[in-house]
């Protein structure tokens, strides 16, 4: 504990100055945000960012010869190339802006999923993952005769690497998983999955919309074929996301969606599509949302992924050690291996929603529900959790604050222990 406490005493970032560019936290009466598997809020820099943008470069990209039209077009080809350098891509062009992660998955899926598999091909999977990355694989199985199979976890919540072993064949075509479960917290060895994989010679999906704001992503390191993750879940804006792909996996690939901006010539009964990244972007896209993604990785950088890891995990482990205290918690949250900063847990006989609704009272927000994972409930025998999530503008007092609010939904549900 003496080493957690110093480091949330020692977070290597100036924590103060951090918390004044959210202005959440000056509303009025207590507020502590422990939602952010949820979504992320918003530093000042972001919402500046993007307010600059309408004010001064609001133009429609790639097409307009005017002046704003091209500031436009400027701030979208920025934005990309932020996004490219910031997980280490080889080519703006392997940066594909969607809405979300879930149309980044979905687009893999329908794109390559539906054009490349057949029957007796397996995709495989891990039981933990979102419905995001789950239901687009069953609706393709479904399609395309191709087996789905499930990676199990190990009695610690970990990802079976065993079972993957045992699992994985010449049949598997790809490999689609979580890189940190927005649950449980677990970040399995991506790097082993992913090697495994090309042994195979499978293709490999990574989910990291848990982990893009507090691990140091590297897609040429990883050599994932795909990866996929929100801007909402880093400090950027609503309805903003990012699919990578390797270009040579891509132009072979279908387009998704079909209209504008994303052709090369039409003609009466057929038509030619226009090169990467573009073929995968139909219409106006969100350049707002864009400009905000790339000021919150700028926010990021000037922190430190490093330290913002390090930090996090300070405050994860800090609070499962005081929950540990409590006889009438149950934790969902690995006690061994790397672990990201979402901790489910129950209070014993108490529905997640009236946790959640008695801390909203406390001003402490949490989430309460199935997560998008009711696969993952059923393995852990739950229909719902209460699920803590931390990011690095939240504190050792907020998580006090935390644990005593749950104090009182004992007392008020009157449990006896």
């Amino acid at each position: 504990m003496k080493a957690i406490l110093k480091k949330l005493a020692n977070p290597g970032f100036d924590l103060e100055q951090v918390r004044s560019d959210f202005a959440y936290l000056e509303l009025p009466g207590p507020i502590i945000y422990l939602d952010n598997a949820a979504t992320t809020q918003r530093p000042n820099q972001v919402i500046e960012r993007m307010d600059n943008f309408y004010r001064f470069e609001n133009g429609n990209p790639l097409r307009g010869a005017h002046r704003l039209g091209t500031a436009a077009t400027e701030a979208m080809v920025k934005s990309r190339n932020k996004v490219a350098q910031f997980i280490g891509s080889k080519s703006e062009k392997e940066i594909i802006f969607t809405r979300n992660a879930s149309e980044a998955l979905n687009i893999v899926a329908y794109a390559w999923g539906l054009n490349n598999l057949q029957s007796g091909d397996q995709i495989l999977i891990t039981r933990m993952e979102h419905h995001s990355n789950f239901v687009n694989w069953q609706f393709v199985a479904q399609k395309t005769g191709a087996e789905l199979a499930f990676i199990e976890l190990t009695e610690d919540y970990q990802l079976d690497m065993q079972d993957y072993r045992n699992k994985i064949s010449a049949r598997t075509k790809i490999v689609a998983f979580s890189a940190a479960s927005n649950v449980l917290g677990t970040m399995p060895d991506v790097e082993e999955i992913i090697r495994i994989a090309k042994e195979y010679n499978t293709l490999t999906v990574v989910d990291a919309a848990q982990l893009i704001s507090h691990v140091k992503v590297n897609v040429q390191k990883l050599d994932c074929d795909f990866l996929a993750f929100s801007g909402h879940k880093m400090l950027g804006p609503l309805g903003i996301g990012v699919l990578y792909g390797k270009a040579e996996v891509l132009q072979e690939m279908s387009p998704f969606l079909y209209g504008g901006e994303m052709i090369e010539y039409v003609e009466e009964y057929t038509s030619t599509f226009a090169q990467l990244p573009y073929k995968f972007e139909a219409g106006t896209q969100d350049v707002g949302g864009m400009v905000g993604l790339a000021a919150a990785i700028e926010y990021l950088e000037n922190i430190g992924l490093e330290k913002i890891a390090t930090y996090e995990t300070a405050l994860a482990d800090y609070c499962v050690a005081k929950l540990e205290e409590l006889p009438y918690i149950e934790i969902y949250h690995p006690k061994q291996g790397a672990k990201g900063p979402a901790i489910a847990f129950n209070v014993k006989g108490v529905h997640p929603h009236d946790v959640a609704t008695i801390l909203d009272y406390h001003g402490v927000a949490i989430r309460a529900g199935h997560h998008c994972t009711q696969p993952l409930h059923r393995y852990l025998g739950q229909n719902s959790t209460n699920r803590a999530s931390f990011a690095f503008y939240n504190t050792k007092k907020e998580i006090d604050i935390f644990v005593a609010a749950l104090e009182d939904v004992k007392d008020i549900m009157q449990i006896d222990i």
